[in-house]
């Protein structure tokens, strides 16, 4: 007679342990040597049992580094599975064994997290510079782009060789990337060729490539002292702007350093806030907001602001 699957379930279910396993590993997932310490039993008891589990499908596992992680799946029980297990469940849950694992298991939980609160306690002098080993620097900003409203058309206005752009173009819907450089529109391209939702055109800030209404961010990041007529180039910004849209200008706070107009071509050493909010306010936008930005640590440039239009 073939042997149907509930008397499979049946038979890994029939000892205690295995319900001792599955009672913690359905709110938990715990390694081999957390479900050992938990349950007071030997290393290869664990092994044993979790393995006849995981035959049965009443538990899963995960690679984490060296470990694997087991869970019960408990959601992902089918109907019957979930009927057995509650009885098992239900019966099982109120015996003294159980309190004392569900005990132990908070233990080695509050170790787990006592275990990163002293990798920190010792490390908190160091933090910044191992983060930016391991992951490279601000990498909080990049996160950040996640907020954007997916369905949003952003321009990259004086895109250069198309590094934001780039950046952007995972979390929005489109990319308009405009620049005025024949070599920096080459660089960019090339840079963005495999990016369908990228598009790069060729014309100035004062006199964008862009339809009325056509995006609903735009950002000028370290351009606008470059622009002759930052006055015309707002005016520009402002009509690509949908209804709602927002402008953010990321530039350079005044300076003295007057040696960028003749090594970098600048023509604004720098840009204060009153200047700017005039210069918003004529270009028909009702609120302007300039903050500084906390300056990088080895930075040798002036200090910048992020000013956000709308």
């Amino acid at each position: 007679m073939k042997r149907t699957r509930v008397f499979d379930r049946l038979t890994a279910l029939a000892d205690p342990i295995r319900a001792r396993l599955l009672l913690v590993l359905e709110r938990h997932e715990l390694t081999v040597g957390e479900l050992r310490a938990a349950l007071q039993l030997p290393q290869s008891t664990v092994s044993r049992h979790l393995r006849a589990l995981a035959d049965a499908g009443w538990v899963t596992s995960r690679e984490d580094g060296t470990s694997n992680r087991y869970r019960m799946p408990a959601r992902e029980l089918d109907a019957a599975a979930r009927r057995l297990w509650q009885s098992v469940r239900d019966d099982f849950g109120t015996v003294a064994t159980a309190a004392r694992d569900a005990e132990r298991v908070r233990a080695v939980l509050a170790e787990r997290h006592s275990t990163s609160q002293r990798f920190f306690a010792s490390s908190a002098a160091q933090w910044d510079k191992l983060r930016a080993e391991l992951f490279g620097t601000r990498t909080e900003l990049y996160a950040l782009l996640g907020l954007l409203d997916p369905r949003a058309t952003v321009a990259d206005l004086g895109c250069g060789t198309g590094q934001l752009a780039e950046a952007l173009a995972p979390f929005v819907a489109r990319v308009i990337a405009v620049d005025e450089s024949p070599a920096m529109l080459r660089a960019a391209r090339a840079r963005l060729a495999s990016l369908e939702n990228v598009e790069v055109r060729h014309g100035t800030i004062e006199s964008l490539p862009v339809e009325p209404r056509e995006v609903d961010v735009a950002i000028l990041s370290l351009v606008l002292h470059y622009v002759a007529e930052p006055a015309l180039a707002l005016a520009a910004i402002r009509r690509s702007l949908a209804h709602g849209g927002r402008a953010l200008i990321v530039d350079m706070l005044p300076h003295d350093r007057a040696e960028f107009r003749e090594t970098m071509g600048h023509v604004w050493l720098g840009f204060g806030h009153e200047q700017l909010h005039h210069w918003a306010t004529d270009a028909g936008f009702t609120h302007c907001v300039v903050r500084p930005l906390p300056p990088a640590p080895n930075a040798k440039g002036p200090g910048l602001f992020a000013a956000t239009l709308s």
